[in-house]
């Protein structure tokens, strides 16, 4: 049984054909069998055909392989010398040494895993689990139907997302959907955010989008600079842009949508990142509910902010004329997301549960932010924090404290992880802000505040008395 791994450096094509390339070596797949067609070997694995095809091209180009018109792949004569070739022999590899764990870790990437409600949410699903053995059948392609009513409610009363329950799709993380939605737009470009999160890149691009970088403003993603790149899709964070937080304005918005109706093809995915954690007002709405439901939008939302990452639930809203093709395509596909959990979230939005989570968890990395910021000023004067409002991070900038090489370094000397906000330039890097780094808090202990602010002043003390300041 093949096994493909998801987070693994190795694009999954590539970890496709390495696969079959030695089960054909080793004569576990004998000359002149077929291989698996490509639709049900990507239904199979879970992966787009795109990721099949290519691998299959790979093992043709190798002679490994035999394309046949209209009748698929087929493993290919050698000789048999390659099928008596006995396996190499493992040789152990050394240990990696343990990585050193920092003190204080200011990344983006996780929670407080204290405010996770664990109690209600065990039982919830300690119930569900009792009293609902049919969920150990397959569910539906696009999620149960019963959560995709609750989050279609949610959407709609705290997003201004405009659509019905038969238009979410519910999957195992928004790589998994971007790569779905890959799929759908095989042989489009896609227009990523410059700087940006980078992993969305790597996902369209392993997934067959190229992709072309499109730099922001002060207002998010360039509008000029979308028309210049002769992309047909558009993928924006407006709501909270990842890493600058800059929020997209009503002007910008509107800007993009007369982009999309103005050219055939045209889509933008929107992802709501961050969009519960704001504490100065209200987020706009919706660019989705700005188009309406048949619009050229594609929602994207996830709830691994929202309650936990290892919890992997994540939704997209798809509009009307896309969704008969989504489920054309991939009708054969199981969800990816247990039932149990999505049974468990069910009822967790739809006993008020979610809404007062949230509610309690806004207050709390609301006043760790206050607090966080406080001790920052205090600790480095002349330090500048920028969007503090909004989102679980926010950058921060000591003009003349060395430049931001010199900033992280010293930084992890004193046992603080923290990355320069430059890590997240995909091109263009000269425009990255000076001596700026991004600091994630969500993560961080309330009592280890004022010690990581006192870190940082140890760390960057002799940059920054040198400056003058």
């Amino acid at each position: 049984m093949i096994a493909l791994t998801a987070d693994s450096k190795t694009p999954l094509y590539e970890q496709l054909y390495a696969a079959l390339a030695e089960e054909i070596r080793t004569g576990a797949r004998a000359p002149g069998t077929a291989l698996p067609g490509r639709r049900s070997m990507a239904a199979q694995l879970g992966v787009s055909v795109n990721t099949v095809d290519t691998a299959y091209q790979m093992l043709a180009a190798e002679g490994l392989a035999d394309s046949r018109p209209r009748r698929g792949f087929f493993v290919q004569e050698t000789g048999g010398m390659l099928h008596t070739r006995r396996p190499p022999v493992p040789v152990p590899a050394a240990p990696a040494p343990p990585e050193q764990r920092p003190r204080y870790d200011l990344s983006t990437g996780s929670v407080d895993t204290g405010l996770f409600p664990a109690r209600s949410w065990g039982r919830l699903q300690r119930d569900i689990l009792y009293q609902n053995p049919e969920l150990l059948q397959r569910g539906e392609m696009q999620g149960d139907a019963a959560l995709r009513e609750q989050i279609a409610a949610y959407l709609n009363a705290y997003r201004g997302v405009v659509c019905t329950p038969e238009q979410v799709v519910v999957g195992a993380g928004i790589e998994y959907l971007l790569g779905c939605l890959a799929h759908l737009f095989a042989g489009s470009a896609a227009a990523v955010e410059n700087p940006g999160y980078l992993r969305t890149r790597a996902v369209l691009e392993n997934s067959g989008l190229p992709c072309k970088l499109v730099d922001i403003d002060g207002e998010g993603l360039s509008v000029r600079g979308l028309e210049q790149s002769g992309a047909n899709l558009c993928y924006i964070t407006p709501s909270h842009h990842f890493p600058t937080g800059v929020t997209m304005p009503a002007r910008r918005r509107a800007q993009l949508l007369r982009w999309a109706q103005n050219g055939p093809g045209r889509v933008i995915l929107e992802d709501d990142y961050d969009s519960e954690f704001r504490f100065d007002t209200r987020p706009l709405p919706s660019l989705q509910g700005m188009a309406g439901p048949d619009g050229p939008v594609i929602y994207l939302t996830t709830f691994s902010k929202s309650l936990a990452p290892g919890i992997r639930i994540a939704c997209m809203v798809l509009p009307q004329p896309l969704l008969a093709r989504y489920r054309r395509d991939f009708a054969v596909y199981a969800n990816t997301v247990s039932r149990f959990e999505q049974q468990t979230l069910c009822e967790f939005m739809a006993g008020g549960y979610f809404t007062r989570h949230l509610a309690r968890m806004r207050l709390a990395y609301k006043r760790r932010m206050e607090r966080f910021a406080a001790a920052l000023r205090a600790a480095l004067p002349g330090v500048q924090l920028q969007s503090v409002h909004s989102g679980l991070h926010f950058l921060l900038t000591l003009p003349g404290a060395g430049g931001e090489a010199a900033m992280v370094a010293a930084a992890a000397a004193q046992g603080v992880r923290v990355r320069g906000l430059s890590d997240y330039y995909m091109a263009r890097a000269e425009n990255c802000l000076p001596d700026t780094v991004v600091a994630g808090y969500a993560a961080l202990p309330e009592e280890d505040i004022e010690g990581v602010a006192a870190a940082l002043a140890r760390a960057w003390a002799a940059e920054y008395k040198t400056s003058g300041r």
